[in-house]
């Protein structure tokens, strides 16, 4: 009986024994009714990576070893893991469950259930694989199993990666895991969410701003939105679930793009090259290895790479951190915002680094260490953004404000400038140029309009200027002025425009003593009785300080379109017609072509000229322009001088309009410039630093062969360009303002002065002048005439110094007669004046003599001991 008990006790033992699972010594991973499921699990690292499924459930217990928490991590290696636990069901109901591994980064994953010796599931995934199709549309790596009520599987894991081996094991009961992940998913959208609207934000203000540093962080929030995106698997699930290869990649090249572009927003948003010369160069060297680690990076191994991103993150990292406080030590309001923005952010990188390369556990801050710091990062520096951002709007503001005040004032004096420069200093009125442009504008807003041009002029002004003195003869003028403009104002037919202040024009100033009207024929309906009777009254004599004094007005007039098309033709007929007898009872001398005697005449002197010319009968006079502050003369003048053999000594106001009108005016710049370069290529031998001025025309400027003109004679006389000044009146650089701009630019670029001509004297458009190339202004004669006297005069002629210097020209005094009115000009600031007081005209040889005797022996002494 004994014997047979104890053979039925070890039988019994038998048939338990043989009844127990294969995997009895596996860790039990409970499933209580209402308690959560707490993951552990054993593991064997497997250098070879080679083992099969069988060779590993066949391993003595001994081989494996305990990870009681859960979750492993074993940094960067070439070795496969492999996982195994036992789940057992210890509740009444059958029980749908995941076995997850919470990390998407890991290559090559298979699961294996087992019921007891029996393979009943087996799942493979990883993030080399195609993402679909999947055990559960998650981008960590999962398997579904169920356990019917107190049944147990045992699961093996087998994972080979070639990042790092992050190894957090969890079993869910499965709708609590599609609830943690949906919960999961919606803390992800909320991140990648803030990140994208604050992409898009800095993308408007760089687009509205143009100002880089919005770029680069919008590009380097980019990169941490990317590198989130893929360290998760977001990306790979969701963008490209059928590239693993692109996933591997786009994770690889998102780690230096992150870096590249936070470099370059920290150097843009800190200005470090400005105040740590030293950090700057350590940044700018980060930036490079970050560049040669983007272009490389896929060229080497995958834990290579992996290794060499968390170490550059290391130090990347690292010198940003200190980039904040060095700023902020140095003052920079910047750098306290960035300091405090990037510790949170350095902490979850350096939390992130370590977890990847084993030194730290894999739990939740580990796990989202980096996002939690990039966001408060993110943030922190988004309000530095919009901190600075309004700073510098605010002193944007106060500059444009102070701007607009500058601009206020200077358009001010530039209108006082611009009506002085359009309107006689004496009379207020209107001048020539002004009188020409309107006529201009009228005619060609009615071509098909009948007007007349009038012109008066007071025949007696230079008697009574030399009888009553300037200030007495300027009061007469005004009060001439005066009547004319209320007799205009009578008159319905006279032509009226309004300026730029709304004042109304009728009348213009066309000299010193001539006056001009534009008639409307239309109007008068061939009724000029109203206008005859004005002139009378105009005829009158003037009554000034008790005096009833003739002023012998004389009246001339021109009809478009039957005497000319233009109003410089028109002008000047108008004025022929004043020398002409008037017909009938009226006191006007209409322009008639058979009565103009200066047609043949000028026609015949045109002829005389070219002759000239051939026959190198005319002449150049130089005259000497000295620098007011040294004293020394520093150039020349060339005009040209022609003595005719019956007519003698022929005015230059003659001959050269003549030239201009008829085209020969290109012969005679020719001769000009090619006499003039010779004549200072002897003057060099004693005066080497002597400059030439010479003058061309309007007509010269559409010249094709201006250029050519100038460049040939340089060569040939050995003349450096920069010793020659090619002179030109202001209006003739606006008769063709694109062509004329052209050719002065051509000439400047062999190396030519340009100097503005007669400046003040006609109506200018300042805008234009200042696109010239030109550095010299020279200031009109009739500018300067009588600023010893006038006040007002003094006044004009400053604010135009002033305007040119402020545009970079030096400015010439022309026609100076007295020391008074140099020392004027020298404390106005001008630098250079010519006149009579100075030297007048001398031909060559005689000029050569002054210049040996020296200027200080021929100017007055009384202003030179002013001077000095």
């Amino acid at each position: 009986m004994n014997h047979h008990l104890a053979l039925r006790i070890v039988l019994a033992a038998l048939l338990v024994w043989a009844c127990m699972p294969a995997h009895a010594g596996t860790p039990q991973v409970l499933v209580n009714p209402g308690a959560p499921i707490q993951a552990h699990f054993e593991y064997w690292e497997e250098p070879t990576a080679q083992a099969s499924i069988d060779e590993v459930t066949a391993l003595p217990q001994d081989q494996w070893q305990l990870q009681a928490e859960g979750e492993g991590t074993f940094g960067i290696t070439s070795s496969a893991y492999w996982l195994r636990f036992s789940v057992s069901n210890r509740t009444d109901d059958r029980q749908n469950l995941i076995a997850e591994l919470a990390y998407s980064q890991l290559d090559d994953v298979v699961f294996y259930v087992y019921s007891g010796d029996t393979l009943v599931r087996q799942v493979r995934t990883g993030d080399t694989r195609p993402f679909y199709p999947r055990d559960v549309d998650h981008p960590n790596m999962l398997a579904r199993f169920t356990l019917a009520p107190n049944d147990a599987r045992t699961v093996y894991i087998r994972i080979e990666t070639a990042g790092s081996m992050i190894l957090p094991l969890r079993v869910w009961r499965e709708h609590a895991f599609y609830e943690a992940a949906a919960d999961e998913q919606k803390l992800h959208f909320f991140f990648y969410g803030c990140l994208t609207v604050i992409i898009l934000i800095n993308l408007a203000v760089f687009l509205s701003l143009r100002e880089r540093l919005y770029l680069y962080y919008a590009l380097a929030i980019s990169g941490y939105l990317l590198f989130f995106t893929s360290i998760t698997g977001f990306s790979f699930q969701h963008f490209y679930p059928r590239a693993p290869v692109l996933h591997g990649n786009v994770l690889l090249l998102s780690m230096p793009t992150l870096a590249l572009f936070s470099i370059l927003f920290c150097l843009e948003f800190l200005r470090i090259k400005a105040h740590s010369p030293r950090l700057y160069k350590a940044l700018l060297a980060m930036l490079g290895f970050e560049l040669v680690y983007f272009a490389t990076i896929l060229l080497v191994s995958y834990n290579t790479a992996i290794l060499l991103g968390a170490v550059s993150a290391f130090v990347f990292f690292s010198l940003l951190f200190i980039a904040g406080p060095i700023s902020w030590a140095e003052g920079i309001r910047a750098g306290a915002f960035f300091t405090v923005a990037w510790i949170p952010l350095t902490v979850g990188v350096l939390a992130t680094a370590g977890r990847a390369l084993g030194f730290f556990p894999e739990n939740f801050f580990t796990e989202h260490a980096m996002q939690i710091g990039s966001g408060l990062e993110a943030f922190i520096l988004t309000l530095a953004l919009a901190d600075r951002l309004y700073r510098e709007r605010e002193q944007k503001f106060r500059a444009q404000a102070d701007t607009l005040r500058e601009e206020k004032a200077r358009s001010e004096a530039q209108n006082r400038l611009n009506d002085a420069m359009t309107h006689d200093p004496v009379t207020c009125l209107p001048n020539r140029n002004r009188f020409e442009w309107m006529i201009d504008r009228q005619l060609a807003e009615d071509p098909d309009g009948h007007y007349m041009v009038g012109v008066a002029r007071i025949t007696r002004l230079d008697e009574i200027n030399r009888t009553l003195g300037l200030s007495r003869s300027e009061r007469l003028l005004k009060t001439i002025a005066q009547q004319m403009m209320e007799l205009a104002a009578k008159l319905p037919i006279t032509h009226a425009i309004h300026d730029s202040q709304g004042r109304i024009e009728r009348v213009y100033q066309l000299s010193g003593d001539s006056f001009g009207i534009l008639v409307d024929v239309r109007k008068a309906s061939g009724d000029f009785t109203a206008l005859d009777k004005a002139l009378k009254q105009l005829s009158d004599p003037v009554q000034l300080d008790n005096l009833a004094i003739e002023t012998h007005p004389r009246f001339g007039a021109a009809s478009y379109p039957q005497h000319g098309d233009t109003a410089a033709l028109l002008i000047r007929n108008a004025h022929v017609g004043m020398e002409m007898t008037p017909h009938g009872r009226f006191r006007t001398g209409i322009y008639s072509p058979d009565h103009d005697i200066y047609n043949e005449s000028r026609l015949t002197l045109l002829t005389d000229l070219r002759e000239a010319l051939n026959q190198n009968q005319t002449q150049l006079h130089y005259q000497p322009k000295v620098n007011l502050t040294s004293g020394e003369v520093v150039g020349l003048e060339a005009l040209v001088r022609w003595h005719h053999p019956e007519r003698g000594w022929v005015p230059p106001g003659e001959f050269i309009p003549l030239a201009e009108e008829t085209g020969g005016i290109t012969e005679l710049t020719q001769w000009v410039v090619a006499q003039a370069l010779a004549d200072l290529a002897e003057l060099h031998r004693d005066h080497p630093t002597l400059t030439m001025s010479v003058n061309v025309s309007a007509r010269d400027l559409v010249s094709s062969n201006l250029e050519n003109l100038f460049e040939t004679q340089l060569r040939r006389h050995g003349v450096p360009a920069d010793r020659i000044t090619v002179e030109l009146t202001e209006t003739a650089a606006l008769e063709d303002p694109e062509r004329g701009l052209k050719v002065l630019q051509a000439l400047n670029g062999l190396g030519l002065r340009i100097s503005i001509d007669d400046f003040g004297n006609g109506y200018s458009s300042l805008s234009y002048l200042k696109q010239l190339p030109a550095t010299e202004i020279k200031l009109d004669r009739s500018l300067i005439l009588d600023i010893d006297a006038s006040e007002g005069s003094r006044m004009i002629v400053a604010t135009a110094i002033r305007m040119a210097k402020g545009l970079g020209y030096q400015v010439v005094g022309e026609g100076v007669e007295t020391p008074d009115t140099a020392n004027l000009l020298r404390e106005m600031g001008c630098d250079m004046l010519q006149g009579y007081w100075v030297c007048s005209p001398q031909p060559l040889p005689m000029m050569r003599t002054w210049l040996a005797a020296g200027f200080y022996a021929a100017v007055d002494r009384v202003y030179l001991a002013q001077k000095r």
